[in-house]
Formats: structure tokens, sequence, C-alpha cells
């Protein structure tokens, strides 16, 4: 009986955890689900849509490690992230026995990573560190790719490759230096910040020169830059939809990690620089509080700064 465990059910952690229970990975009487958020009220409302699946919420992370054969860690922010994994009495450390197996899904920084998986294999753990390429859609939809590098056994085992199968469409591993799948992340989310505020560009100048904007996004799909970020996310930036899939504080985080990765080799990043620039001053600005919002809200922040006549009345509508 293999149990699984969960830790960290927000945006991302619980379409993950539905996509275990849907492919009876996880939540079998054989299986057990085993979850804990720092807000309980995730947990239990996961448990109640959940009545035919055998759940256990702990009280803890500790208690989830603790109590799991294999847990999955999915937090926030690298803040988030420090205070779940490093607290001392009831943190995710605090459970690490010789038979753990710590999987974390979440974006930090490198260091980050090495430290936790240190710590854990000090204990006698196993680490393997598996950040995520998707949002809140795929990840509720078993969609995501996993990045994956550290042990190799964690990431052979078949229980493991189950769940990530469960969760996403690929899984890809960089080796055993953890470190490597964070890399491999920071330059996707870079990318794909950077794509972003191209588009919010393109799409504004569209808009102030008088073309129409629905019909600028099909020329856009017909050609070669056709993107499914820009086919997803265009419709509803131009009537300023911005729900969070991926808010725009995290985009922003990723892009500066990214920044000053690029820093540190060396690496000529002055496009992606200024990109990450203009996603910190949407999330800092303190009018449009857009930092929750959906990272295509940095699109208000660009029309925010322009002077054209379409931008200067769209600021009013």
């Amino acid at each position: 009986m293999t149990k699984i465990g969960f830790i960290g059910l927000g945006i991302m952690g619980e379409g993950m955890a539905n996509c275990l229970l849907k492919d009876a990975v996880a939540g079998t009487p054989e299986s057990p689900l085993i979850i804990w958020n720092r807000t309980s009220a995730k947990s239990e409302n996961l448990k109640a849509s959940h009545p035919d699946k055998t759940i256990e919420i702990k009280s803890s992370a500790k208690d989830v490690v603790s109590s799991c054969d294999i847990v999955f860690s999915m937090l926030s922010t690298p803040e988030a992230s420090a205070a779940v994994f490093d607290d001392a009495t009831n943190g995710t450390l605090a459970g690490v026995s010789t038979s753990s197996v710590i999987i974390d899904c979440a974006t930090l920084a490198e260091s980050d990573m090495k430290r936790m998986s240190d710590q854990v294999t000090a204990k006698g753990g196993k680490f393997l560190e598996a950040p995520v390429s998707g949002s809140k859609g795929p990840a509720h939809g078993g969609q995501l790719i996993f990045l994956c590098a550290g042990s190799k056994a964690v990431f052979d085992d078949a229980t493991v490759q189950a769940a990530l199968d469960a969760m996403g469409k690929a899984s890809h591993y960089f080796g055993e230096q953890v470190g490597k799948a964070t890399r491999a992340k920071l330059v996707v989310n870079s990318l794909m910040g950077t794509m972003m505020a191209a588009f919010g560009e393109s799409l504004a100048l569209a808009e102030s020169l008088d073309l129409d904007g629905s019909k600028m996004l099909q020329v856009i799909s017909q050609g070669a830059i056709a993107s499914p970020m820009f086919a997803l996310k265009g419709p509803k930036m131009l009537k300023k939809d911005h729900a969070p899939n991926f808010p725009l504080c995290h985009a922003h985080k990723d892009m500066k990690l990214a920044v000053d990765a690029a820093k540190s080799v060396g690496t000529e990043y002055s496009v992606t620089q200024v990109a990450e620039e203009t996603f910190r001053k949407a999330r800092e600005d303190e009018e449009l509080k857009v930092a929750n919002e959906d990272f295509s809200a940095v699109f208000e922040k660009i029309h925010k700064e322009s002077k054209s006549d379409y931008s200067k009345k769209r600021k009013l509508g």
C-alpha cells in the first residue's frame, strides 16, 4: 500500500490533487490521499467534493510527510515554501525520515531547491524537484509539463510515474543535479512573460491605430506567430478579463529569478529584463491593483503608460 501526500491546495495544487483522485492514483482505501493546506477550508472542500474517495486531512505538513511514502508539495511562493518546509515543529522537513520521498513542484530559486534537497537527503530521505509548466487550466485538466531533476530512483518509480501521468501530459528528466529543472522552468516562464508583454504591446498598438482587436487576433492566429497562449488570452484581454490562472505576481517572480540567473552566467538578456521591469511596475501599481490578477493584466499597465487617444479613452471606460 502506497500512501500519497499532497501539501498545498491553491490554484495549482487543488487541480493536481483532483487529477490524482480522478485517475485513482490516490484516494483509494489501499492508497489514500493525505493532504494539508495552510488554509484548512481548502482541505475540507477537497474532501467534501470527493465523498467516494479516501482522503485524510492532517493538521500539519509534518504529519503528512510522516504518514506517507510519497509527498508532493505545491506552494505558491518562495516565502510560503520556506515557511512550510522549515518550520521546526510542524514543517515538511520535520517529518522526513529514511523512508520519505519529497517531490517539490514549486518554482523557486535554484539555491532554495538545492538547500531543500540537501536537508532531505541529510535525513536519509529522497528528493525530486519537479516544477511544472502550465497554469490553472492545465493543472485541473492533467495537462501539466513536469521538469524534473534529482533522484533518478524517485523519477523512475512506478507510482511516481503514474502520478506524473495523471497530473501531466509530459515529464522531462534533466539529471541528478538538483537545480537544473528549476533552470529549465525559469527559461520557459521568462520566455512566456516576455511573449505576453510583447503581445500586450502589439494589441495596444493595434487598438491605438484604430484596428479591430478581434480581427487582429484572427490574423495573428493564422500566421507563423500563432500561439495557444495568444489564442487563449487575447479575447479576454480585449474585454479586460484577467481572472487569475497564473497570477501576475507569480509571473514577475519567475521573470526576476530568470533575469538574476542570466546575470549570474553572463548571458545577454536585455529584452527579457525590460519585460520583467514592465511586470514589476504592473505588480507595484497601487492604482491598477493587478498583482493577483492573471499575468495577462500586464496589458492594463501597457495601456496605462500609453498616451494614445485610444488608451486614454480606455482608462475611463
